[in-house]
């Protein structure tokens, strides 16, 4: 089951997501002043759920006494029509946070739905999908959480992660050695060394050198079958395994990798092309 940390940063990004609807504050708001009030959420569509970890602290940032019953965990399939959770405190609050909640859960939950898809077009095959940096800004963490939540893998959350060599670090640097030789001298011993290879020639320098993992950019499946084991058997013989990746890959080829051997694709599209999935908040009828 995914995790997110609560963090001090994540409650100050609600409270500035929260301002830019509220601006002043919600005129209609006059309307509401002095009721409570019970609302829902319903799928209006097919996929996987998430988000409902931080609708209870967003709308408690409007209302500390309200209570929120999830009926749908993140990371678990619903189905159109179905009720996700329920929702009870001051009108007030419910209105003021309502498009603002919405909003990030349906955007998570498209993402945690398209990963969910690509996972299930490798399943069985032993690689595991993985995301990348392409994310919204501000939007990273929650975002690669949704990944999780769709089955997905996380890769870098940062630059700070893993020290990853690209087409532009081996060019300035003289080549995979001098490059990998270099972060040998400076990054701090638990952080992986990646090579991004774009050449059978460089992924082979890249084992050879001690790369940790090596990221095989734009490889076609039939490349990969004879070059996977290859680099298999080099890393054997010096005597520490390597993590193979492959990138560039389009969502609709998946399939071809399956039998590669790789341990995992990397792909930006979960995050990049997702749609929203579809949910809409329900104001129960005050009693008679």
């Amino acid at each position: 089951m995914a995790v997110l940390p609560f963090t001090p940063q994540l409650e100050q990004q609600l409270r500035d997501w929260l301002a830019e609807d509220l601006g002043r504050g919600d005129l209609s708001a006059a309307a509401l002043a002095g009721r409570s009030g019970r609302a829902h959420w319903l799928a209006k569509q097919d996929g996987v759920f998430c988000g409902g970890v931080v609708v209870g602290p967003l709308f408690r940032l409007l209302d500390p006494q309200l209570q929120l019953t999830l009926l749908v965990a993140d990371g678990q399939p619903i189905h159109a029509g179905q009720r996700v959770l329920e929702l009870a405190g001051r009108a007030t609050a419910l209105v003021a946070g309502e498009r603002t909640a919405l909003n990030l859960a349906m955007r998570l939950s498209g993402i945690a739905t398209a990963t969910a898809a690509l996972v299930q077009e490798l399943a069985g095959s032993g690689i595991r999908l993985a995301d990348t940096r392409k994310t919204t800004p501000g939007l990273r963490v929650l975002e690669k959480y949704a990944v999780r939540c769709g089955g997905g893998l996380n890769h870098r959350l940062g630059l700070d992660d893993a020290a990853m060599l690209k087409e532009n670090h081996l060019a300035w640097a003289g080549g995979v050695g001098p490059a990998l030789a270099a972060l040998r001298a400076e990054v701090p011993w638990p952080a992986r060394l990646i090579v991004e290879a774009e050449t059978e020639d460089e992924a082979v320098a890249a084992v050879r050198a001690g790369a940790d993992g090596v990221l095989l950019d734009e490889f076609s499946p039939g490349a990969l079958v004879a070059l996977v084991p290859r680099l298999r058997g080099l890393a054997a013989e010096r005597g520490a395994p390597v993590v193979l990746e492959a990138s560039g890959v389009r969502p609709a080829d998946l399939r071809g990798y399956a039998a590669t051997g790789l341990d995992l694709i990397s792909t930006s599209a979960p995050i990049t092309r997702a749609p929203w999935l579809d949910l809409s908040m329900r104001f129960d009828p005050p009693p008679l």
